[in-house]
């Protein structure tokens, strides 16, 4: 695409520069807006968020891609606010969440081609009456298979994506059915490079993270500094090992934090209940400066170059949401030897 849609304005995809893919200033889960649970402080929400933005200015970030869902709780107001204050370009979507953890009542009573027209309207005039543009589209799948439900907004996904040209941000759990993903999106007319495959780091194997780059997808490893799941070391193992093997044109690197607040549904997976705070005390590291704090210092110290960083950092996703050129897998380079 010629140009790319913030809740600011439009940029070219060389302008993006540094770019986070994966990172979130509100989460609501369902039922956030009730009277019965902590209720939304918003000025706090913004200052934090506009602290946590500003900092990451001063570590080069350029690009900052909130890819929330409707169902949870997004706020492009809140988004265009924070973008104008800190600076920083701040990319919205179009979407829903997975079955299980988003409110599917409406889109179920909604046809394929219902939900199709509503992305195509959020990506092209506005979204509700804001006039703010969304610039990708989200979907996300469960852990435990591709509902019937997910299917059809994977399938609407596709057909607004291939009909606007834009690129699709998907949520995985445990890092499965990627390549499902990619199936169902490419059947719907989206080219496999328009396509961002979410938290593959979810788990460390490597067969997986090289099967979805060959299909032609990005490869997500963004959920650095959630040591819950999977230990950052770990990460930073599967990142070299995909650069070694000639992948790092198809590596998007973020984190999937949360700068502003957490709002609703006190839990973090369902195992352990956690609110936002408890959270951070719990997995310190999760914010979304992390890379350049302890990431990036750790890789080069295991051979990563400054060329592949930049690479993954700004070359990807500008190749990404500019969408004329695929990745693919190159000889391997002499940084992580």
């Amino acid at each position: 695409m010629e140009s790319i849609h913030t809740v600011t304005g439009s940029v070219r995809p060389s302008e993006l520069g540094v770019t986070l893919v994966h990172e979130h200033l509100l989460i609501g889960y369902p039922g956030w807006f009730m009277d019965t649970v902590t209720p939304f402080r918003r000025a706090d929400a913004l200052a934090r968020a506009v602290d946590k933005l500003q900092e990451l200015r001063a570590f080069g970030v350029r690009t900052f891609v909130d890819p929330c869902p409707s169902d949870l709780g997004r706020d492009v107001e809140f988004m265009a606010e924070v973008a104008q204050r800190s600076g920083m370009q701040i990319l919205c979507a179009a979407g829903a969440y997975k079955q299980d953890q988003g409110i599917s009542y409406l889109f179920n009573a909604m046809s394929l081609e219902q939900i199709e027209e509503i992305y195509v309207r959020e990506l092209t005039d506005g979204i509700g009456t804001t006039g703010i543009r969304a610039g990708l589209i989200k979907v996300a799948t469960g852990a435990h298979g591709i509902t019937e439900y997910e299917t059809k907004l994977l399938r609407a996904a596709g057909r607004a994506a291939a009909q606007v040209g834009c690129t699709v941000l998907t949520h995985t759990d445990e890092a499965r059915f990627g390549l499902e993903q990619i199936a169902i999106l490419t059947g719907e007319g989206v080219p496999a490079h328009r396509i961002l495959v979410g938290h593959c780091d979810g788990r460390a194997d490597h067969d997986y993270h090289r099967s979805v780059a060959d299909h032609g997808a990005y490869v997500g490893f963004d959920r650095f500094g959630i040591e819950y799941f999977l230990k950052d070391e770990l990460r930073i193992e599967s990142t070299l090992a995909m650069v070694r093997a000639g992948y790092v044109r198809s590596l998007c690197l973020s984190h999937d934090a949360t700068c502003g607040a957490w709002l609703g549904r006190p839990s973090f997976d369902g195992k352990r209940v956690l609110d936002g705070q408890r959270i951070a005390q719990f997995m310190p590291n999760w914010e979304p400066t992390h890379l350049w704090k302890r990431i990036f210092p750790r890789m080069r110290e295991l051979g990563l170059s400054e060329a592949d960083i930049h690479t993954m950092m700004v070359e990807n996703p500008a190749r990404y949401f500019g969408g004329t050129e695929a990745p693919r897998a190159n000889t391997p380079t002499s940084g992580a030897s």
